[in-house]
């Protein structure tokens, strides 16, 4: 690949064309690096064809430059040589006294070029720069604003496979953008107003009302079978003997005209007069079609069809050229349409339906069959979905943006087939209709909801992180996750990157990492996130809330990739690259969901603290809680009142002294409820002497009330037991407070995320003479723990799974799937 550029590595003219008024030049690099570097490590046989096209009048010829021949041949089967990022000089000289213009629909580009002259000879000159944008270019060459020249070029991406790609990018995003508006439409109440105008491309409205038209007929058949209605008040004159009931209409009539009510023998009486009206105004109700809601079915009606008046028209014109003839199918077909449309309103139905004069809020239009399916429709055919930044406008793509949009939409269909989608506001809509809020400066989000364990799960699209002691951060996508029992939010930052180093021959990269992957730049800046990205602690100093940060970058490989160093680095301190590409989407995907499946004490395990933190965090890591029985009511009134718990020496054994705080037991029968009621920190440990034995009184601070109150459930404490705070705090049953191994402490908190109602059992029904848990038991699962065989045994019916206590040990995610798997089975 390199011998075939050698040599050309200057500028050369890539394109000449001569017509009869002009010459028009393109000089640059027929070749790209990175685009070389993606073609040797993806080993392809074959090229990429790139087309090119001119349309003018009276054109001599067309030379292309040719990479093989090296040298401007005519256009027949071209390889890529127009690249993002790369520079195109552009000369256009007039061969008859015209002063030329450039027209592109991109301004910037639009405004690259320009009318000069060198010497006495006047021409177009300018640099055309494609940055990160890729696909069709169409510029024009005019004069006396009469089109010369239309060429179209194809800009090749740099770093993605074209064909495999970049196009699958666009269907993807446009795919996901979809399926998030039917879900929006589906679940939300829309309010539309008369004048809404949609700015769908015509392609775009021709794609849509194609595949929706015959269902909008079907709504609009149903609305004309069963059609809302309501009963309307009308007047008519009357005698007064037939007046019935009055309203205000009827009363200001009669109070207008006052000498219609006479004197008459029988009446009503009124200031000793007997009186009577000779006529008024009858209430006549009567049942009519003609409402809010019909009305705007019909102005729907009115508007598809002159949006397909207007299509039409446009393919008329747009091939009122020589020998070139509009698709007879394509005409036939928009006509069929408009036909069909017209003959609806010529129904009797519609004749007898008013025209819409104001806006429509109606729940008709959301909920009644018929309206409900018709209003989706027009909304979603007359108002496109047009991503902004203009996506599906231009003709050129700005792939870096696209890449961006379409990591962050690709996350969320990953977290969507696993979770529940609570609620988005990717897609939403205004006065235009419906949108898609997808921009700079604009936060987007995705809420999701775990169907087990009911853990909230939020992506957030350029979260601003406002607040910060240093400088305020925004990161492409941010991934929050909402463990159960923890007040505060694990976030992991996604950063997409449409940059790679493809390590080249004899480069740093090369010699360091050995195969492609994320630029070193972008590593750093993922250090710069999870470190700036910091909440302070209450009396306490700053603390880091994202747990990780991730580049991902556009790569296929990824067998070969988990080699590198920079993705091993993910497992060693939470900060790597990821590739990220529509055909590799695996490593992402594993990784996702593993965050999900963490325990919090796992996340925490893998934290990269300050030097010397470890050891702070030890000294207060699951500070003991002595439990201890309260066996009689005066005892516990004493103990509450004065704030203290005591027990006899000889009742205690070895480890008592690591106990932080106290807690009391109240067994049966001393108060109206019984279980560990309260706990309090111990402030002094003092021995002494009471009724003639050696006790040990626990001064504690003040009580502290547990809500909810643990109870016993059949299992009780005969002196006392030692557990954790976080424990304590934690269980809603005694047995709870038992676990006295890692293995059975891990196994309860992986029960507790999902479940508050956890059965266990241990070998006695006195938590201080048990030796082991024979039993949990969660929903309709057992879970029982072999310490002879070291293993732990999922039941559920006649499904029996089995996993090692090494596994629970080294991957506890590993086996926490295990119960996800059993409880979703």
């Amino acid at each position: 690949m390199a011998s075939l550029h050698s040599g050309s590595r200057e500028d050369v003219e890539l394109v000449l064309v001569e017509t009869d008024d002009i010459s028009l030049i393109i000089k640059g690099k027929p070749y790209h690096e990175r685009y070389e570097g993606l073609k040797q490590f993806r080993s392809m046989d074959f090229h990429d064809v790139m087309k090119f096209s001119v349309k003018g009048e009276r054109i001599n010829a067309i030379r292309v430059y040719d990479i093989t021949q090296q040298q401007l041949l005519g256009p027949t089967e071209l390889r890529p040589i127009f690249f993002e990022n790369g520079i195109y000089q552009l000369i256009v000289i007039p061969k008859q006294d015209h002063e030329l213009t450039f027209y592109h629909e991109h301004p910037l580009l639009r405004q690259a070029v320009s009318f000069v002259k060198l010497g006495k000879q006047p021409m177009l000159m300018g640099n055309l720069q494609f940055q990160n944008e890729v696909g069709f270019s169409t510029f024009e060459i005019r004069a006396d604003n009469k089109k010369l020249l239309e060429v179209t070029l194809e800009i090749f991406p740099s770093k993605l496979d074209y064909k495999n790609d970049y196009k699958k990018l666009l269907e993807e995003v446009n795919d996901e953008i979809y399926n998030l508006a039917y879900h929006f439409i589906r679940k939300t109440y829309l309010g539309a107003r008369l004048k809404l105008e949609g700015k769908p491309s015509r392609s775009e409205f021709y794609r849509l009302i194609s595949q929706h038209f015959q269902k909008f007929l079907q709504s609009v058949s149903r609305i004309e079978q069963q059609p809302h209605h309501k009963l309307v008040k009308n007047y008519e004159k009357a005698r007064g003997d037939q007046l019935r009931k009055l309203d205000s209409t009827t009363r200001n009539y009669l109070l207008k005209k006052s000498s219609l009510i006479v004197e008459v023998e029988k009446g009503i009486s009124l200031d000793g007069k007997s009186l009577m009206p000779i006529e008024g105004l009858r209430i006549k109700k009567e049942l009519t079609y003609d409402t809010i809601e019909n009305r705007y079915v019909k102005w729907m009606i009115g508007r598809l069809i002159h949006k397909l008046h207007d299509l039409l028209e446009s393919i008329l014109n747009m091939n009122k050229r020589p020998y070139e003839e509009p698709d007879p199918d394509l005409v036939d077909r928009i006509k069929k349409m408009t036909n069909q449309l017209q003959a609806r309103l010529k129904n009797s139905f519609w004749t007898k339906i008013g025209s819409l004069d104001r806006s429509v809020m109606s729940l008709v239009l959301q909920m009644a069959p018929g309206y409900r399916d018709a209003f989706q429709i027009y909304l979603t055919v007359s108002k496109g979905l047009a991503l902004e930044g203009n996506i599906y406008q231009m003709s050129v793509k700005d792939v870096a943006t696209l890449y961006e949009y379409w990591t962050f939409l690709k996350l969320g269909q990953i977290l969507g087939r696993k979770y529940k989608l609570v609620s988005q506001d990717i897609v939403q809509v205004n006065r235009e209709g419906l949108y898609v809020n997808l921009k700079v400066n604009n936060m987007a989000k995705r809420v999701f909801c775990h169907p087990i364990t009911n853990e909230k799960i939020e992506l957030t699209y350029q979260k601003f992180e406002g607040g910060l002691p240093t400088i305020t951060q925004k990161p492409d996508t941010m991934l929050s996750i909402k463990k159960k029992g923890r007040d505060y939010d694990f976030n992991y930052i996604f950063d997409a990157k449409y940059r790679i180093d493809y390590a080249q021959d004899d480069s740093y990269y090369k010699t360091r990492y050995k195969t492609p992957g994320p630029m070193e730049d972008d590593i750093n800046t993922m250090h710069r996130y999870r470190d700036s990205i910091v909440a302070s602690v209450v009396d306490g100093p700053y603390e880091r809330t994202s747990f990780g940060a991730y580049v991902l970058f556009p790569w296929y490989d990824e067998q070969a990739y988990q080699d590198h160093p920079l993705y091993q680095s993910i497992n060693k301190v939470n900060i790597g690259g990821l590739p990220f590409l529509p055909n590799a989407t695996t490593l992402v995907e594993r990784f996702v969901e593993r965050l999900i499946d963490k325990s919090p004490e796992e996340i925490q395990k893998e934290g990269i603290l300050p030097r010397g933190t470890i050891a702070e965090w030890k000294s207060s890591l699951d500070e003991m809680v002595l439990v201890g029985l309260v066996s009689s009511k005066n005892d516990y009134d004493t103990f509450i009142k004065k704030a203290y718990y005591s027990i006899p020496v000889e009742k205690l054994k070895k480890g008592w002294q690591e106990a932080k705080y106290v807690a009391l037991y109240v067994k049966n029968g001393v108060q109206t409820e019984n279980g560990v009621l309260v706990y309090g920190k111990i402030q002094e440990v003092q021995p002494e002497r009471a009724n003639e034995k050696e006790v040990i009184r626990f001064k504690v601070d003040h009580w502290i009330n547990l809500n909810p109150i643990i109870k016993p459930v059949h299992y009780g404490i005969s002196n006392y037991i030692l557990t954790t705070l976080k424990t304590l705090q934690e269980a809603t049953e005694l047995p709870e407070l038992f676990m006295k191994t890692n293995e059975e402490m891990t196994i309860w908190r992986m029960l507790r995320r999902v479940s508050d109602r956890i059965k266990v059992d241990l070998d006695d029904t006195k938590l201080d003479r048990a030796s082991q848990v024979t039993e949990y038991r969660i929903k309709e699962i057992k879970v029982m723990m072999n310490k002879i065989e070291r293993k732990i045994i999922f039941s559920k019916d006649y499904l029996i799974k089995e996993v090692s206590l090494e596994e629970l040990e080294k991957k506890p995610t590993g086996v926490f799937r295990v119960l996800m798997e059993i409880l979703s089975d």
